[in-house]
């Protein structure tokens, strides 16, 4: 059995795919499965498992390629995790049997609808994105209960952050910040993160600032160290994606937006304060890794999610609530040990 999965999405996206991934890895363990990405995902491939082929969609000429390879494979089953245009184009050169996507998709395009076989009844609006990829598996007979996030980090991933840490000197245990997000409307005030650095007084780790590989992200965090008083080791536009969570993974706690690094946390089970802005958390936040999660101006961390939430800027969040809830993790983790 040959089965094909669309995850056009980003980084993100990819990283709650993986429990599904899993889950039909399991249902039909004989089966050579397939997997589609787009290109800002190819970094995080080597950490994706049971998936016997990854083709990455570029948008360019060598696409051609992956258009071939497609169409020659003569899938029995294709499920379409992304839902645009793109991938319904995929769909079709699949040639599968059976051809599965959301019941949203007629809300996109008549036509495309047309390309699949079956139109699950399930919308992302109302299940978190786990929950949504799981239920398109469901026709296939694949019931399966969620789990967190799937990466297998490879041992150099773990090497490079290694050999970071000893050339940055972090000798003791750290905590890491990454302030940055490729959406503006989620970032937070440099004020506000230097605020956080300079007002947290437990003295016995190192603060480590990260960041994404685009200007922006790196010219946030240059704002941010530029105005703080307390020592800080930036390591913005040093690490690749596994190198940072190789690092994420030995952190004690890990503080940043709704951004790629809480995917990796969540997979790696390191201890979270997240900043949620224009974004639901009901959608997206990490369910199973210890996780503080912070939106609007309650400055308590949140305990009811609703898929329907209005937005919020981030602006609304208190350095205080913040502080509050490093605190509050790291106590907890402290006493997990002594237990």
């Amino acid at each position: 059995m040959k089965i094909l999965l669309l995850q056009l999405k980003r980084i993100g996206d990819l990283i709650l795919t993986t429990p599904a991934i899993a889950a039909l890895s399991q249902s039909f363990p004989d089966a050579h499965l397939t997997l589609v990405v787009s290109n800002e995902c190819a970094q995080l491939l080597p950490a994706i498992s049971n998936v016997d082929r990854i083709l990455i969609a570029r948008r360019n000429l060598r696409d051609l390629g992956v258009f071939s390879s497609i169409a020659c494979k003569k899938f029995d089953y294709c499920v379409d995790f992304t839902r645009n245009d793109r991938s319904a184009f995929l769909t079709l050169l699949s040639g599968a049997r059976r051809r599965i996507a959301s019941y949203r998709v007629r809300d996109q395009s008549k036509t495309c609808a047309r390309l699949y076989t079956e139109l699950v009844g399930v919308r992302v609006r109302d299940r978190h994105t786990i929950d949504y990829d799981l239920a398109l598996l469901e026709p296939l007979g694949v019931h399966a209960a969620p789990t967190s996030p799937e990466l297998n980090l490879p041992q150099a991933a773990h090497e490079n952050a290694d050999a970071l840490r000893r050339d940055s000197k972090i000798t003791r245990p750290y905590l890491i910040l990454h302030p940055g997000s490729a959406r503006r409307e989620k970032l937070w005030e440099p004020e506000r993160w230097a605020e956080v650095v300079d007002g947290f007084k437990n003295k016995d780790f190192d603060l480590v600032l990260t960041s994404g590989p685009s200007a922006d992200e790196q010219a946030h965090v240059a704002a941010i160290t530029k105005l703080t008083r307390k020592q800080t080791i930036d390591l913005s536009a040093k690490t690749d994606l596994l190198t940072l969570a190789a690092l994420i993974a030995r952190a004690e706690l890990l503080v940043t937006v709704d951004s790629a690094p809480m995917h990796l946390a969540a997979a790696t089970h390191t201890p979270q304060v997240i900043l949620f802005g224009p974004t639901n958390p009901f959608h997206w936040r990490p369910r199973e890794s210890p996780a503080l999660i912070l939106q609007g101006k309650s400055g308590v961390p949140m305990t009811d999610f609703v898929p329907l939430r209005p937005r919020f800027a981030m602006s609304e969040i208190s350095t205080g609530s913040v502080i509050s809830a490093m605190d509050s993790l790291l106590s907890h983790r402290a006493a997990a040990h002594i237990s």
